[in-house]
């Protein structure tokens, strides 16, 4: 019998007057749903060389024979000629196939009335996974180049896409090397030649799908697939109960010498669920198909087939030696290989020629697409082939982050670039001062007062006069920034690392002269220090001891003009007691004052180091934390996108 081509459908639609524009046409081989029926499709059939007449309700719909018997019409990229509908002027390739049982053709159109497919779900680990891919992708962007997320973009599109189609389908291409058999495999899947085959390479010029079932028209669109391209399998009973939703894709030569036929391939690999890869005896170790297919799409194994074609040209043997080593091959490649009860690739050998382990195959594409799981395997494939080419830019083996020891070093840096610990000792230098005032002998005072006339007040004290000073503090911030960027980037990836330390130079402009702000308002407060309460009772016997020396010098004086009664011992012993009793007391008030105006000039420094902190923490510290903090989160991330 004929198989109807594409042209052979249109002449047919155009002689019955009507076309079906509900959806994409389906040309299967063997169909049995006559037109008219309640299923919604078209059944044309042709007799052995002969019209054949096909009832449509109340009108006829009539189709013209096709060629002799035996031929087949492949496809090829181009568009028939509908001006003839008798010849074989379609700009296709004819081929002759013998076959020793003729079987009936048929061109079947899914009718308006079909069912949708349900479409496809995703279990919560896999959704999981993809809801962190899009938040890791979102939370990248700032810090990432495009480029770098491509591929992660891709693979969010690409899922959502065919989460949006059938479910109940499972889309197999069939990949392989020039003259593998690929195509014959095909044909010998589909039980009636379908695909092209033969000795010109290449053969196979287009990609060709055929369906086992309805409801793949929008898995078949998303491939890119004419409908002219797309046909229906020899229809019975045990392949539709065997491969029902199994959408099988014959793809041109990976290595054809045309760049059109490559890009198909590549296109095409990167939709569908499932690959079967066609080697051949003499090309199965191929670098090309190892290096640039198979060691790539190593982490797609559970959905890949390799199959050995044309074991009927090795004696003996040699067909377990050669699929030994295909092995072996597979194994060095990374593939992880289906056997013992293992999740991996299947690896199988045959003959698409002789039919030998055909079975084989067709039982295992059975299995693998009733479990309705392909897709959803392929979908997380795609996002650990994302996940691991990210890595670098995301894991780390190292400890990240700002530890408390070099926070508190960066804080220590700017307190001494501000000259926190100068200024504590000018503060306890100045408090001890001001206690010599207070509980000072009066000419002591007296002397000093003079002093002070000569020197600025004590209070807010400049804390770098000179210009060299100035740099000098300016370099140490800059060297204290420059630190603690090196210490929050440590062990990061280049891009947050790069982050991190751009977030510190942005925050160290206008450091310096933020904290020379700070330091003038956090300074001493002017006038002078607090007295503590002893203070008074220390005035009052430095006055005690004047008033000694006072009286006693008067009363001398007294007796030496004759005013009063002559007695040396009296008024000696007071001056004594008032001139060694004034330097004692303010010895004793030193003594006390040191602990008061060590806690006054630590309390100076303390203030002064809060100031330089807080200055910094706001300026560097925290935009740091911030892209260390969403470091933590893109981390997490992705760490959820590789399942751990």
């Amino acid at each position: 019998m004929t198989a109807v081509t594409d042209q052979d459908h249109t002449d047919q639609a155009g002689d019955a007057g009507s076309e079906n524009r509900e959806g994409p046409v389906e040309e299967p081989v063997g169909g049995d749903a006559d037109r008219g029926g309640k299923d919604g499709h078209t059944r044309v059939e042709s007799a052995k060389g002969g019209p054949a007449r096909a009832e449509a309700g109340p009108g006829r719909a009539r189709a013209e024979a096709g060629p002799a018997r035996g031929e087949t019409v492949e496809n090829a990229e181009g568009q028939a000629d509908a001006d003839s509908a008798g010849g074989w002027d379609d700009g296709l390739i004819a081929r002759r196939v013998t076959a020793e049982t003729e079987q009936a053709a048929a061109v079947e159109v899914r009718g308006p009335n079909a069912p949708p497919a349900a479409p496809l779900a995703y279990d919560a680990p896999l959704h999981s996974r993809l809801d962190a891919l899009r938040e890791l992708v979102g939370l990248s962007r700032a810090r990432l180049d495009s480029r770098t997320l491509a591929e992660a973009g891709q693979v969010l599109d690409e899922a959502a896409a065919r989460r949006r189609l059938s479910g109940q389908h499972t889309v197999v291409a069939i990949a392989g090397a020039t003259g593998s058999g690929k195509s014959q495999l095909f044909n010998a899947l589909a039980g009636v030649a379908i695909s092209e085959t033969g000795v010109r390479r290449p053969t196979t010029a287009a990609p060709i799908a055929c369906s086992w079932s309805d409801g793949s028209a929008s898995l078949i669109e998303r491939l890119g697939i004419p409908p002219r391209l797309r046909r229906r399998p020899l229809q019975s009973a045990e392949s539709e109960a065997q491969l029902r939703g199994l959408v099988l894709v014959d793809l041109p030569d990976h290595d054809s010498a045309a760049v059109q036929h490559r890009e198909h391939v590549d296109r095409i690999l990167a939709l569908v669920d499932a690959v079967i890869w066609v080697v051949d005896p003499e090309k199965y170790a191929d670098a090309m198909l190892h290096e640039r297919y198979l060691r790539p799409m190593a982490g797609h194994a559970e959905v890949m087939f390799v199959v050995l074609n044309q074991i009927d040209r090795l004696p003996g043997e040699a067909a377990e030696q050669v699929l030994d080593d295909l092995r072996r091959l597979l194994d060095e490649d990374g593939i992880a290989l289906g056997e013992y009860g293992e999740s991996g690739a299947t690896v199988l050998a045959l003959s698409a020629l002789t039919g030998d382990g055909i079975g084989e195959l067709r039982e295992a594409l059975g299995q693998f697409v009733a479990e309705r799981g392909a897709p959803a395997r392929r979908i997380a494939a795609d996002v650990d082939a994302a996940a691991w080419r990210l890595r670098p830019v995301y894991a780390t083996g190292r400890r990240t982050g700002l530890s408390e020891e070099a926070r508190d070093d960066f804080a220590a840096r700017l307190a001494d670039a501000v000259g926190a610990t100068a200024a504590g000792e000018a503060a306890e230098r100045a408090w001890l001062r001001n206690a010599n005032r207070a509980c000072g002998t009066p000419w002591l005072r007296l002397w000093r007062w003079y002093q002070d006339r000569r020197e600025p007040p004590t209070g807010r004290l400049p804390l770098r006069a000179h210009p060299e000073e100035e740099a000098t503090a300016r370099q140490r911030v800059e060297q204290a920034v420059r630190t603690l960027a090196d210490r929050a980037s440590a062990g990061l990836p280049a891009p947050w690392a790069q982050a991190v330390r751009e977030a510190a130079v942005r925050g160290s402009q206008g450091l310096p002269e933020a904290l020379d702000e700070l330091t003038a308002r956090a300074g001493l407060p002017p006038g002078r220090p607090p007295r503590p309460g002893w203070w008074p009772a220390a005035v009052l016997a430095q006055a005690s001891m004047t008033l000694l020396q006072i009286v006693g010098g008067l009363w001398l004086v007294g007796q030496i003009v004759g005013v009063m009664a002559p007695n040396l011992g009296v008024p000696v012993l007071l001056m004594v007691a008032g001139i060694i009793g004034g330097p004692l007391v303010e010895w004793s008030c030193r003594m006390a004052a040191r602990g008061p105006a060590r806690r006054y000039g630590v309390e100076a420094e303390r203030r002064l180091r809060e100031a330089a902190s807080g200055c910094g923490r706001a300026r560097v510290l925290d935009p740091v934390a911030a892209e260390l903090l969403r470091y933590r989160e893109v981390r997490e991330q992705y760490s959820r996108v590789v399942g751990v």
